[in-house]
């Protein structure tokens, strides 16, 4: 079983060091990463990200919606109740959807034979729309009836099944199979956020370290408590090796790109007092008697720590993922007529659809299209043929200002600071592009568009 270490707070070993020299970026390449995680970590730093973030939500002016389509804001890849290691229920994921006004959840439950993953929940559920799927052979399967008989057949003949009907399916934690070929797939993950936590290596050390500090424990939980989103989007790393990928078998054939929550509502940290020298320090979805037990030879405060609580209280509980904190990270808008599950599979399916991180500022109303004249000709995820002589542009429509990045089969072709994007097109190829905002000194990327295919 995978460990799930989507820990939003890498690094908390140590205070933000002094500031670092704005890293120069080269032509052509996305903008360069200015602060360290553990820097983003830092108070001042939480506090500085926190007020640009507010401010940035404050000046959104949608753009008037594409004709006969609304945006709906969706998630992929989450479990609720599926497994020993999934914290959170699907009563909570449907609550917090509602707080944050997710439209539509893709549920990637774990296999659990004999129960049919289709049999959860499906269909509107006070406003929201559930898909039922799984998480399964490295994918992300949503099929229209039941595979069950299939869940332990090889994948080719598990993605046949699947892809029955308006079946789909989706190549899923990307960093683990680079090379996996794409035979079968609607698409693929173009950010995960398990591979940032991933990425920051010895996080678990780290966080464990801090809660055990009389100080930074304190520190640490009036972090969570005044900046949720900041703490848990401090990882973040542009997702280049996702995009890479991408590019590449965008090149060959149409897929679509789709975001991975992968949200269980489980790094939910706790400290319990085993005595006035040791503690056991573990999660929510860990039994306490297999929790890791420390002792003041490996963290001299804990006598200051446990003082006047009793023998097993918990003197310490951190919630670093809370579903509407997981799911407001990064989501797939979704541009469909209705709010039901065939107009929301034909339009994913289509490529219909853009990933965002909805926490720097709601991306609804973005749209990317070819525009002959005034309307839009063709849209995210659709093919067009370039004829000689036309006069057609790429258009692009933000609801902020935006460092634009116009991407042709994985170049940057063009990158401008606007609100738009109008570009002359004048060479066939698979064109997407990127929105990036300024958010504490440094460019964070906020929205990626699935590519339009010129040929």
């Amino acid at each position: 079983m995978r460990p799930r270490l989507q820990v939003g707070v890498c690094g908390l070993l140590a205070a933000a060091s002094a500031w670092s020299q704005v890293p120069e970026s080269t032509p052509g390449e996305p903008p360069a990463r200015r602060w360290t995680t553990i820097e983003r970590l830092s108070e001042e730093r939480l506090a500085a990200a926190h007020a640009d973030i507010q401010r940035l939500r404050a000046a959104v002016q949608p753009p008037p919606p594409l004709p006969g389509l609304n945006d709906y804001r969706g998630v992929f890849h989450a479990h609720a109740g599926d497994s020993d290691h999934t914290g959170g229920t699907p009563e909570e994921l449907l609550r917090d959807a509602r707080r944050i006004g997710v439209d539509v959840v893709f549920l990637s439950d774990h296999y659990r034979p004999p129960r049919d993953f289709m049999d959860g929940w499906r269909g509107l559920h006070d406003g929201v729309l559930f898909v039922p799927g799984s998480e399964a052979h490295g994918f992300l399967i949503h099929p229209e009836e039941s595979v069950v008989e299939y869940m332990g057949a090889n994948a080719g003949t598990l993605l046949r099944q699947v892809n029955r009907g308006a079946g789909m399916a989706f190549l899923s934690h990307v960093e683990e199979r680079v090379d996996h070929p794409m035979d079968g797939l609607t698409g693929m993950e173009i950010y995960n956020r398990h591979a940032d936590a991933l990425d920051d290596g010895d996080s678990m050390r780290a966080l464990v370290a801090w809660i055990v500090d009389p100080d930074r424990s304190k520190a640490l939980a009036r972090a969570v408590e005044l900046y949720p989103e900041e703490v848990f989007g401090a990882q973040f790393d542009y997702p280049a090796l996702y995009l890479e990928k991408w590019d590449r078998e965008t090149a060959r054939h149409r897929t679509v790109g789709v975001n991975a929550n992968d949200c269980h509502h489980n790094q939910v940290f706790v400290v319990f007092k085993v005595d006035h020298e040791s503690i056991r320090v573990g999660t929510i979805v860990d039994d306490p008697d297999e929790m890791r037990v420390l002792t003041t030879a490996d963290a001299p405060g804990i006598p200051e720590l446990v003082s006047g609580h009793e023998a097993g209280a918990v003197i310490g509980r951190y919630d670093l993922d809370p579903y509407w904190v997981s799911m407001n990270n990064s989501t797939t808008h979704i541009l469909a007529p209705a709010l039901d599950e065939e107009s929301i599979r034909t339009a994913v399916a289509a490529g219909r659809a853009y990933v965002a991180h909805d926490w720097l500022a709601d991306p609804t109303g973005f749209s990317f299209y070819i525009a002959e004249g005034e309307g839009p000709t063709a849209i995210m995820g659709d093919e067009w043929t370039l004829e000689a002589g036309a006069t057609a542009e790429l258009k692009a429509h933000f609801p902020l200002p935006a460092t634009i990045r116009l991407i042709r089969d994985g170049e940057e072709v063009a990158l401008t600071e606007a609100r738009s994007l109008n570009h002359r097109l004048d060479q066939p190829g698979v064109y997407r592009v990127e929105g990036w905002l300024e958010v504490d000194g440094e460019l964070r990327t906020w929205i990626y568009s699935n590519p339009v295919y010129v040929r």
